[in-house]
């Protein structure tokens, strides 16, 4: 199973005005990641589902913020197996950097049998490549 980080375990709508606007602060947005409150009923959901397959953190965000990511995690009790981010330098859409994250979990033999996701637009690429796919609301995307 894989599950993203933002906006199903992590709340980041203190944040999200770091995107708004015409120039974004990418760097700053995922830097003040370290504080966001938990959203205790997406690690509550994501508990539920998953009977007993690997959790695959799969996010967005840039590989050089693994050691805030895995922090925040532990000191919100989240339980996960792997985690997979994207490359630092990476610039490319959310959707297209977790499809080849998905290809690669795949080639290396993991049967991804569900995703969770706040992202309309990954949701649609998890669906389109063949994985059921559970939409959480988040709201950030209706800025």
């Amino acid at each position: 199973m894989v599950v993203d980080v933002d906006g199903v375990l992590s709340d980041a709508s203190r944040r999200q005005h770091l995107l708004a606007g015409e120039v974004r602060a990418w760097d700053r947005f995922f830097e003040a990641s370290v504080t966001d409150p938990p959203i205790p009923e997406g690690i509550r959901l994501v508990e539920h589902l998953v009977g007993g397959r690997t959790t695959i953190l799969l996010t967005a965000r840039p590989a050089r913020l693994v050691g805030t990511t895995t922090a925040w995690l532990d000191r919100h009790g989240v339980e996960w197996d792997m985690l997979v981010m994207r490359a630092d330098g990476d610039h490319r859409s959310s959707p297209d950097v977790k499809a080849t994250a998905l290809a690669g979990l795949r080639a290396d033999g993991h049967q991804v049998e569900l995703a969770v996701d706040d992202d309309p637009r990954n949701a649609e690429m998890y669906q389109s490549a063949g994985v059921p796919t559970v939409y959480l609301h988040s709201g950030y995307y209706d800025l």
